[in-house]
């Protein structure tokens, strides 16, 4: 953990240094508050006025604390570097955030960096970026279809999944036909495949050797015996286990699924869910219902909510993914894009146009045993936030 907090320092002094005789003054706070529309701005335009923006960032909602989380980081290490900037929020709506990216872009933006409400609608948005000489990053989520993307920083959302899946193997209960439920993010994000593909590559051997019985989606069930999935087969099972990243709907099907299985899919069971707002939704109810004696919940990105329930023993692990890390990263490409270098990059992916050049991201698997060190003693969150910690 120490390398890793040493890794954000270091990440975090490039970027300093790059900034150096930019010649942008220091960001302040300020600017547009447009809270009352759609178009929700987060009141950081960095001193600007009318058209003088550098760097605009597109995130999809305010009503997930990851991506509050992520405003705050691309505020302080953009504002602390001197870089103008403003962050907007799409809501959930991809019509918004085409709104958005034209608003950034009437005000002079050079760098866009975007993460995705829907992967593929968003190539219509990016596209009127590129014809606008604006560069384009990718963040976290990629945008597909399209060859206007130039960049993309991301965690390594296949280990992401591959780390849940493994959680789930090396605390499960002994015995054969341990029931497994199965939840996923959104069907529009690509994220979710990628994230279902890792866990699947771990899980499914345990699926086809009868050391786990899937509980909730026959799609599954009937491709237990495949390896590999192709993208069309990982749909159809995401189709069934959706969540849509969506608390209430992951609520509703983890409360479906218990009703529909017999006392055999109950007992000691195991859960892949996506993240840690499903994770939470999907938790309260395996808790609430008498027949399940105990469960193994998975979770990703380190909310706080989450944290406590993992201290609380109501969750049981969490995939840490440092938005301070990645958003430097980001900021690190932003930095070299108006500076006219080539940003630095270690990995590429395809997005059905082109092969974007990518900036990925390490995660940090948390549980309640290593909580204070990767959470509290990195400097992520405080200790006074949560109640019980050791």
């Amino acid at each position: 953990m120490k390398k890793k907090i040493l890794s954000f320092l270091l990440a975090a002094t490039m970027v300093m240094g790059l900034a150096t005789g930019c010649g942008s003054g220091a960001a302040t706070t300020g600017g547009d508050n447009n809270s009352g529309s759609d178009a929700s701005v987060a009141s950081n335009d960095g001193g600007a006025s009318g058209g003088d923006v550098q760097v605009g960032i597109v995130l999809p909602t305010k009503d997930e604390p990851r991506w509050l989380q992520d405003q705050k980081q691309f505020e302080t290490i953009l504002g602390d570097a001197g870089f103008t900037n403003q962050v907007l929020f799409s809501q959930g709506s991809s019509a918004t955030e085409k709104t958005n990216v034209e608003t950034l872009i009437s005000k002079g933006i050079k760098v866009l960096v975007i993460c995705a409400q829907d992967g593929a609608a968003a190539s219509a948005a990016v596209e009127e970026a590129k014809n606008a000489g604006v560069k384009v990053i990718a963040y976290d989520r990629l945008i597909t279809g399209t060859d206007a993307v130039d960049y993309y920083v991301t965690f390594d959302s296949f280990a992401v999944g591959a780390a849940q899946g493994q959680y789930l193997i090396d605390n499960a209960p002994s015995g054969s036909n341990v029931p497994l439920y199965l939840f996923a993010g959104a069907a529009t994000d690509n994220n979710a495949f990628i994230f279902f593909e890792g866990a699947w590559s771990v899980l499914q051997p345990k699926i086809a050797d009868g050391t786990f019985k899937i509980a909730n989606s026959s799609e599954a069930e009937a491709l237990k015996d495949k390896a590999e999935l192709s993208r069309e087969e990982i749909g159809k099972i995401i189709g069934q286990i959706t969540t849509d990243w969506d608390f209430n709907v992951a609520k509703s099907k983890a409360e479906a699924n218990l009703t529909a299985v017999g006392s055999d899919m109950k007992g000691d069971v195991l859960v892949l869910a996506p993240n840690d707002g499903t994770a939470r939704s999907i938790a309260d109810v395996f808790a609430s219902d008498k027949d399940v004696s105990s469960y193994v919940v998975t979770g990703q990105d380190s909310e706080k909510a989450s944290v406590q329930y993992i201290i609380d023993g109501k969750q049981s692990m969490t995939v840490f993914k440092d938005t301070r890390t990645l958003a430097a990263d980001s900021v690190a490409m932003a930095v070299d894009i108006l500076g006219g270098k080539e940003p630095a990059t270690d990995s590429s992916y395809n997005n059905e146009k082109i092969d974007v050049p990518a900036k990925q991201t390490a995660i940090v698997v948390v549980t309640k045993d290593n909580v204070k060190e990767a959470l509290i003693d990195s400097g992520y969150y405080e200790s006074s936030e949560f109640t019980g910690l050791k």
